[in-house]
């Protein structure tokens, strides 16, 4: 048997530099964003996030090219759902990308950690679960901003180049800002939801199934009451997929075609709100009960 020898004993001091907090935070959101989106990992794991590239990005770089190319003649090319602006059309149209990370990517964003242990060795850093949070849905918003508002911005572009956008800087700033707020109303609403029905299990099958009956279910319970049972228009705000866009195109002035249409400002923007404080609530509630030890 070899003889072994001891030559110090204890702790060293960390002699490293010191980032903080801040520093913390901004390495859970990028390491959190790579494994959403399956860099670094196996092929498996990158197939929702290219499928819902595709479906997000094709159909509007297809017209970008036509905008591009075409100028004036793209008139007489361009699907009518794409004449300028129309938010329900930069917005609306991809509503099926918007739900579809909601439900098959988001929720890899706190699941995993909850089942491999991670939760407990994150809050060993000068991590709390409420910088934690934070930093996860940094990380979820952030990714999911580039489903909602890239395709509308570069469609926003495309007219742009062509001289079909809006009229001098002052306008085209003003539909450029309405655009970046409609997008995060939608991102926000999602987020939420996302977040929150996920944070009740450590299965990432059953989150995403979770959040589809949800978001799904809750619009299919909505319409039917309002569309079926003749009841008033305004339990769509209840439409957790409907009423995040409905809120987004009022921005400019512009209203769905049926019943949402005759919903107020006022009750979609507090359906939009109680479904933000909803998602997050329960969010906030699982993770002041987790046991982390």
């Amino acid at each position: 048997m070899t003889a072994a020898e001891i030559f110090d004993q204890g702790y060293r001091r960390f002699d490293g530099e010191r980032a903080g907090i801040v520093s913390s935070v901004r390495s859970v959101v990028w390491y959190t964003t790579k494994s959403m989106l399956g860099i670094g990992r196996k092929g498996r794991h990158k197939v929702f996030p290219v499928i819902i590239a595709m479906i997000a990005f094709l159909p509007t770089v297809i017209i970008f090219g036509i905008v591009a190319l075409f100028g004036d003649v793209s008139n007489g090319i361009r699907p009518d759902y794409y004449e300028f602006l129309g938010p329900s059309e930069s917005f609306g149209f991809l509503i099926f990308a918007h739900f579809l990370y909601a439900v098959a990517v988001a929720p890899e964003a706190i699941v995993r950690d909850r089942r491999d242990g991670m939760v407990a060795l994150y809050m060993s850093t000068p991590l709390t679960r409420w910088t934690y949070l934070i930093a996860k849905t940094v990380a979820v918003a952030g990714t999911m901003a580039i489903v909602v508002l890239g395709p509308a911005l570069l469609l926003l572009l495309g007219y742009t180049i062509q001289g079909q956008g809006p009229d001098g800087f002052g306008d085209w700033f003003l539909v450029f800002a309405k655009l970046l707020l409609g997008g995060l109303i939608i991102v926000i609403t999602y987020c939420g939801v996302s977040l929150g029905i996920s944070s009740l299990t450590d299965r990432r099958a059953f989150a995403s199934v979770a959040v589809l009956l949800v978001l799904l279910g809750g619009s299919i319970v909505a319409g039917t009451l309002v569309e079926e049972l003749e009841m008033s228009s305004k339990y769509l705000v209840f439409d957790p997929l409907g009423s995040p866009f409905e809120s987004a195109i009022r921005l400019f002035g512009d209203t769905s075609n049926g019943p949402a249409g005759a919903v107020s400002d006022l009750s979609v923007t507090v359906g939009v709100i109680g479904w933000i404080l909803a998602g997050f609530g329960v969010l906030v509630g699982r993770y002041r009960k987790l046991s982390v030890i």
